[in-house]
């Protein structure tokens, strides 16, 4: 018995300190009230007012329903008499809320149809979740749960969508109540447990509440009151810690209350009854209300109080039938018969079984859980077949990089060989036409002119397309691309500028490929390029295969050596250490290269490389020490 003491002191101790919480959150709130509705008396702006109106209803549906549906009242009629689509819908969904936290479901009905159209109207995907969470809810009152999950299913996508972590937890806590409700209780509690470590890890507290209570709910529900406790237990204390509302406080502390019931602790759940009963009742909160004079019924009948029993079991019954409240009318239906034959009253005890026996029939789950497991099937099939379909969208701009690619690759050798041969017609029309030296000049500086503008409509037409894709790797191939096209151009360019027809004067093809790539990456302000050369002429055959060597090396200098916009220097550097060999190398002080890692991209650019090497019949040395420095030799006399 001390223990018993104890345990009384300590409720009482709980009780006045809630008791103190909700009279002091009501003063509070009372005041702010006054502030609120004195700033809004003198606010002469409609949208100003209709901000404040907000305020005000939330703050009065902390503590009173009734003036917070006059506020509510008031706020749909300035939204409406202005024409304000956005708070519309804002104001209906609060207004639905209140009349659904006073049982009066057909008006929450009529208002959250109305605010889900609005928001459906104006875009707003959050606003239609909430709204379907409580449309769902009242799919629930009414026994409806193959509805119910439907609407928090849509819910549920719906803030997956917009990535509303809390959103997602709330419809998971949700979808954890409805498969509770169908008596699936393991995969209810399954739900549970997934969205208390889903809260934890991205601290969502308050969602974290909702989701002991479910486990609650669900543990309770397997006989498993124990567990239920803790889960209660700490919904409530971290209610209590957060400063929930008293009406949150009165659900928090039924459930516990319940649990204690179950446990055969009656005194301490008697004692969490009847603070919800009060806190209820100064709150005008009829739904609590109504469920917990349900539990004072049904612990009564426990404790062998029947005419107690029987007071509060008849006003709860009175309250469900009137309001429509299926849900837990069986049971109800049920006490009330076993209150009168435990009184002697047979004639009623067969009464009220033969109503709770009809009430289980009409809300028996005919193949309810086959619409459930196949509502939950379409649900994850649909987020299946959403990520194969992501999943292909990839694959097919990966096949069109590999084709634009191939159409690029093909492009610049039918280039190359069409300038091969262009440069060996023009070389035997000379000597064999030497009289018409100057004529021939002017045709093979068309050529090149010619040529040059050939490649500058290839690179516009591959830009054209590259402003049509989304995808940013399909889009940086397609730059790439266009830069080697350029390369290629620019030595056309040298070529009809230049006196000499059959050569390229390296260092000033070097300085204008480096200012073209630079532009491109806009890295001219961070990136500076030394050409650490003499001047040095090849012929074409030499110069377009080094070009594209060169671009390929400086494009990845720019893209992967500097990150965050730092600034470094680039040196290229080209000589012929003698008439058989070629030297050339291309160094940046960036961040190198770390070994064991993936490189970036899609591997062209080097197999690119390689390829242009070994036609020069060159080799290549790649050092990553203080940057990335790359050193080619090539054997000008065994090229291919």
């Amino acid at each position: 018995m001390p223990n018993f003491s104890f345990i009384y002191l300590s409720n009482f101790k709980t009780a006045s300190f809630l008791l103190l919480l909700c009279f002091k959150l009501c003063y509070t709130q009372n005041s702010s009230i006054d502030s609120l509705n004195l700033i809004f008396s003198k606010e002469t702006k409609e949208v100003k007012k209709l901000q404040l109106l907000e305020e005000i209803v939330a703050t009065a549906s902390n503590t009173d329903f009734k003036k917070a549906l006059v506020y509510a009242r008031l706020a749909i009629n300035l939204a409406n008499k202005t024409q304000n689509k956005t708070w519309q819908p804002i104001f209906n969904e609060m207004k639905g809320r209140i009349h659904a936290n006073l049982l009066e479901l057909d008006s929450a009905s009529y208002h959250f149809d109305k605010a889900y159209n609005g928001y459906l109207e104006t875009d707003n995907k959050k606003g239609q979740a909430t709204t379907l969470f409580k449309i769902g809810w009242i799919y629930k009152k009414g026994g409806a749960i193959e509805h119910a999950l439907q609407s928090d299913l849509k819910a549920l996508k719906l803030m997956e969508s917009i990535k509303n972590k809390a959103g997602i937890a709330g419809a998971n806590t949700r979808i954890s109540e409805d498969l509770c409700r169908q008596e699936r209780y393991q995969e209810a509690l399954d739900y549970a447990l997934k969205n208390i470590v889903f809260c934890k890890e991205n601290n969502l507290t308050n969602e974290l509440i909702y989701s002991y209570t479910n486990a609650g709910s669900a543990t309770i529900a397997m006989n498993n009151p124990e567990d239920s406790y803790i889960y209660f237990d700490k919904a409530l204390s971290l209610a209590k810690k957060l400063g929930i509302n008293p009406m949150s406080m009165c659900d928090f502390m039924n459930n516990r209350g319940n649990a204690l019931k179950r446990l055969g602790r009656y005194d301490e759940a008697l004692l969490d009854y009847k603070k919800v009963l009060e806190l209820s009742k100064q709150t005008n909160y009829k739904n609590a209300a109504i469920t917990v004079t349900a539990n004072l019924g049904e612990i009564n009948l426990l404790t062998g109080n029947y005419q107690e029993a029987l007071k509060y079991q008849l006003q709860t019954i009175k309250h469900q039938e009137e309001n429509s409240d299926l849900a837990n009318l069986t049971e109800n239906y049920g006490h009330a018969s076993t209150i009168y034959e435990k009184l002697g009253n047979y004639p009623l005890a067969l009464k009220y079984q033969k109503k709770a026996r009809i009430m289980r029939d009409s809300t028996a789950k005919i193949q309810s859980d086959k619409t459930m497991s196949n509502l939950l099937t379409q649900y994850e099939t649909q987020k299946k077949e959403d990520t194969i379909a992501s999943q292909n969208t990839q694959l097919a701009q990966q096949r069109l990089v590999q084709w634009l690619s191939f159409v690029v690759v093909t492009l610049l050798l039918g280039f190359l060989i069409f300038g091969y041969r262009s440069y060996l017609a023009r070389t035997k029309t000379n000597k064999l036409l030497e009289a018409k030296n100057k004529q021939n000049e002017l045709l093979l500086k068309e050529i090149h002119h010619r040529v040059k503008n050939n490649l500058e409509l290839v690179k516009s037409l591959i830009a054209l397309q590259s402003a049509q894709l989304e995808d940013s790797k399909t889009k940086d191939a397609m730059i790439a691309s266009q830069n080697r096209v350029q390369s290629m151009g620019i030595i056309h360019q040298k070529l009809y500028q230049g006196e000499n027809l059959g050569c390229v004067e390296m260092k000033d093809y070097f300085l204008n490929l480096g200012e073209g790539i630079l532009d491109t990456f806009n890295a001219d302000s961070k990136v500076k390029i030394e050409y650490a050369m003499d001047n040095l002429e090849l012929d074409v055959d030499t110069a377009v295969p080094i070009g594209l060597i060169v671009n390929e090396l400086l494009t990845n200098a720019l893209k992967y050596a500097f990150p965050k916009n730092e600034k470094g220097i680039i040196s290229i550097s080209l000589s012929k250490p003698n008439s058989e060999t070629l030297s050339l190398k291309v160094i940046d002080n960036g961040i190198g290269k770390t070994i064991g890692i993936k490189p970036t991209g899609t591997g062209f650019g080097s197999q690119l490389i390689k390829l242009l090497t070994q036609q020069l019949n060159g080799e290549m040395k790649e050092e990553s020490l203080n940057g990335t420095s790359v050193l080619f030799n090539f054997k000008l006399d065994k090229a291919a």
